[in-house]
């Protein structure tokens, strides 16, 4: 009997929906508006290096960007799948909706492990 992938990917589209909707506010706000206005202080480079040159934000940092790919490929295929009525595509749209999650993970774990 073959399982089915669905419960997983449900579960990364939720997992990456929760951390998307906490963390990433914070961050755009620090970093886009507090910082470059001066609210509050800016925090030096070396500092910032130092901080993601550890393993566990580097996996911290990862797991938000792999989390919210998928988030975003599944929201995507379901918009196409209900919204637009494309249910003939199903399979095409998931594999290239899923394909770009995983892609764009990848290419996020390389830029992680790349940091100096």
């Amino acid at each position: 009997m073959k399982r089915p992938l669905e419960p997983l990917l449900w579960l990364l589209f939720s997992a990456g929906g929760m951390l998307a909707a906490l963390l990433m506010p914070i961050l755009a706000f620090l970093f886009g508006v507090a910082f470059p206005l001066e609210w509050i202080s800016r925090p030096r480079y070396d500092y910032l290096l130092t901080i993601v040159r550890h393993p566990i934000t580097r996996l911290a940092l990862f797991a938000v960007s792999m989390l919210a790919l998928f988030h975003w490929a599944h929201r995507f295929r379901y918009t196409l799948y209900d919204g637009l009525q494309i249910k003939h595509l199903n399979e095409l749209v998931a594999v290239l909706c899923y394909g770009v999650a995983i892609i764009g993970s990848l290419a996020a774990a390389y830029l992680m492990w790349q940091i100096p």
